[in-house]
């Protein structure tokens, strides 16, 4: 409950904070203490401002408690946690096993199991008053045994509040004339009145993925798998040809903000707070997507919501919201953070490699605190409404214990009521080639903990087959193998080397492998050697039999574990109907045919394109040395 009141803050205009949050349970530096702590993110300038806030908003919860609403929706909410776990509890992961054994041995939790917690908390919260939880409030929050603590940067023009400074601001907030919690409530239903439902022309099956096809009467497409891996889960996407490739050569900026942007004044009649308020108890989430390519949803529902993730497509097709408040708030929030991005050297890091990536192109370039100021909330929402003008273009894809006439009611009112023709958009292509040649680029800056970070690239064309890509896979996995033995256990160099390889769909078959690691400076230029010199014996000489047999038997084993998830066959079902590719039949017999030799002639051929980049970053200490 003070969570979502921090959230509410968060989202109005000049707040306090960039975020805060509050939790009962340990000591920040002593598991044997427990403490109600209450933590914030903050702009340089208003340090003193986020303190201040956590003490009122402590002082009001002291004082006056939450209200009646504010305790039915979260005792709904955590009803309903406990609810879907206990509904899912024969298709856990072994992790969330080992999670509670963690646990028990670390903070001597006991773990009785879901069966007795779930029945537990049934019991146990409708008789717990709001009243309670007040009275026990009131008596947790005392004036002693308070500890303040502030952290941040050491960074010129950044003065942190002194001891007599904070303690005046615990002081003179504490005795402020502060009211009580005031809650806009309503009780207004998502949809007041149902559109007239629309109908299903066609309905197909497709017996090698397990899915049925509907077309709606206004060109939608419609992909149900139903599926029992979990007992109270039904999954969606939706996909649309497009995306911000529409805009990105003439507004660049306003189309790399869009999808932070569109969802911060909410739905229909709901702000984005009140939205979570009337959501509260339920199960269900729809939020629209827009990447390069495309534009779409994405979303979860337990079985008896499933109605309700369709009403927030519904309205995010039929009633986007805009909030000038929300929106202010969020550029406050982005310039505090851009602000700092611009000090940290990985920031720089990050530049540097994108910038001997892809040069200057303006659609790639990371969002500066300089172009914050030029975006446009209204031409932004325009573009979004441009983008989702027609349902008829997109196709959703539905997975989980779903049961097709009991959704039927539901698709037919909220998706086939819409407006819409079975005409595709377009996808514009813009230019996003990689630098072809060899760049290398050393530079030095300031750091607190000096290191050296170094990014390769390899990169070429490489058909985007799904042969070569799950050849990729494997010669991923195989470096990573051999740098753990190579870098950093026989060299003790680095905790870690990340190697990354990927063949474009767009730009076409554009083929990247990354090789990203941190360093002790003065072993940069050796481990790097190292580094190639490995990557150049696989295209020479192939793998390591042991190693290439370990990662194939790995992505084996991965994959029957994978397709026992619906977030598997969402993706999977999503490709074969947008992209019209088809990742699943024959995976196994594909992966099952590479040889060694497939993986040294790939590498060999990927290499021999002489594309290479090396962006080597070291501290300002270490310049000297390096021009030695």
């Amino acid at each position: 409950m003070m969570n979502d009141r921090f959230q509410e803050i968060t989202q109005k205009p000049n707040a306090p904070f960039l975020g805060a949050y509050a939790f009962d349970g340990d000591f920040f530096v002593a598991k044997t203490k427990d403490a109600w702590t209450v933590a914030s993110a903050s702009a340089d300038d208003k340090i003193k401002d986020a303190l201040a806030a956590m003490i009122r908003e402590t002082e009001r919860m002291k004082r006056f408690g939450f209200t009646a609403s504010e305790y039915e929706r979260a005792r709904e909410n955590t009803l309903k946690n406990y609810e879907n776990t206990f509904n899912n509890r024969d298709k856990q992961l072994n992790s969330s096993y080992s999670q509670e054994y963690v646990s028990s041995f670390t903070n001597n939790e006991p773990f009785p199991g879901i069966d007795y917690e779930y029945n537990m908390i049934k019991m146990v919260a409708p008789n717990i008053p709001v009243e309670a939880i007040n009275q026990t409030v009131a008596q947790l929050i005392q004036d002693k045994n308070m500890v303040i603590s502030i952290s941040g940067p050491e960074k010129e023009g950044l003065v942190y509040p002194s001891e007599a400074e904070i303690l005046a601001v615990v002081e003179s907030t504490k005795a402020e004339e502060i009211e009580a919690y005031a809650e806009e409530v309503s009780n207004e239903p998502l949809i007041v009145t149902p559109p007239s439902q629309g109908e299903i022309t066609k309905t197909e099956t497709n017996e090698e993925l397990g899915a049925t096809v509907w077309t709606l009467s206004n060109g939608m497409k419609v992909v149900i798998k139903p599926t029992d891996f979990k007992d109270d889960q039904i999954m969606m996407t939706a996909s649309s040809v497009g995306g911000t490739s529409q805009y990105a050569m003439q507004d660049p900026l306003n189309a790399k903000i869009m999808s932070s942007v569109i969802t911060l004044g909410g739905v229909g009649n709901f702000s984005r707070v009140n939205l979570s308020k009337v959501l509260a108890g339920k199960t269900a989430s729809a939020s629209p997507t827009v990447s390069m390519t495309s534009q779409g949803f994405t979303g979860s529902s337990s079985i008896k919501d499933f109605e309700t993730m369709l009403q927030l497509v519904y309205l995010y097709f039929t009633a986007p919201r805009q909030d000038q408040d929300a929106f202010d708030s969020f550029v406050e929030r982005m310039e505090s953070q851009l602000k700092n991005a611009e000090a940290e050297p990985m920031v720089a890091f990050s530049d540097s490699a994108m910038h001997a990536l892809y040069g200057d192109n303006p659609i790639i370039a990371r969002f500066k605190l300089d172009d914050l100021k030029k975006i446009d909330y209204d031409q932004i929402m325009k573009m979004y409404k441009q983008l989702f003008f027609n349902p008829g273009s997109f196709t959703f894809t539905f997975v989980g214990n779903v049961d097709e006439e009991a959704i039927k009611p539901a698709v037919l009112t909220y998706l086939a009521s819409l407006k819409g023709q079975a005409v595709n958009g377009e996808f514009i292509k813009v230019p996003m080639d990689v630098m072809k040649g060899v760049t290398k680029n050393i530079f030095q800056k300031e750091m607190q903990n000096p290191k050296a970070s170094v990014f390769n690239v390899f990169s070429g064309q490489m058909e985007r087959t799904q042969k070569n890509r799950i050849t990729m896979d494997i010669f991923d996995q195989i470096l990573d193998i051999v740098y753990t033995e190579k870098v950093r256990e026989d060299e003790g160099g680095t905790y870690g080397v990340s190697s990354r390889g990927s063949i474009a769909r767009y730009p076409e078959n554009q083929t990247i492998l990354q090789i990203v690691y941190d360093t002790d400076p003065a072993k940069m230029e050796h481990l790097n050697a190292i580094v190639h010199k490995e990557l150049r014996d696989i295209a020479e000489n192939g793998p390591r039999e042991a190693d290439f047999k370990k990662v194939k038997e790995f992505m084996n084993k991965k994959h029957s574990e994978s397709i026992k998830q619906n977030g598997y066959w969402l993706g999977t079902l999503d490709t074969y109907y947008f992209y019209d590719e088809n990742n699943h039949s024959d995976y196994l017999a594909t992966l099952n045919a590479i040889t060694m030799d497939d993986v040294k002639e790939f590498v060999k051929e990927l290499i021999s394109q002489e594309n290479e980049i090396v962006v080597s970053m070291m501290p300002t200490e270490m310049e000297e040395k390096v021009e030695e």
